[in-house]
């Protein structure tokens, strides 16, 4: 049960800042990171899964793994953007958070400009 694990060090990373908020307040962000990066860790062997069925479908379809492969990119960016915008708002800093934000849309919409481009494409040739 993968999310009891991730619940476990969510619930010990909380107890841990709430002690260490007492005490050395500085160190709580350094929690939340290590914690996030413990939490991204576990979920590694499910992203794997993951990408392996979206490569084995788009062989099966016949679909050009290229696009895929853009897919898979903009969720990752999307993922560690959100980390990132997170522990920027758990810091206080939510100047920095949201141009990490808009950095982040901005990678994204760069990056799915051939996905668009090829929809276009496909809806001219159908009309």
């Amino acid at each position: 049960m993968d999310i009891i694990k991730i619940i476990g060090v969510g619930f010990i990373s909380l107890i841990i800042s709430v002690i260490l908020k007492e005490y050395k307040r500085e160190y709580v962000i350094y929690i939340s990171i290590i914690s996030g990066a413990i939490i991204i860790f576990l979920c590694f062997g499910k992203l794997k899964e993951i990408i392996d069925m979206l490569i084995s479908i788009a062989n099966k379809s016949g679909t050009n793994s290229y696009f895929i492969l853009l897919l898979l990119k903009i969720t990752g960016i999307a993922i560690l953007s959100e980390y990132a915008v997170s522990i920027c708002k758990d810091a206080g800093e939510n100047a920095i958070a949201s141009k990490i934000d808009l950095g982040g849309k901005i990678l994204i919409i760069s990056i799915s400009i051939p996905i668009i481009s090829k929809l276009l494409e496909t809806i001219t040739k159908i009309m």
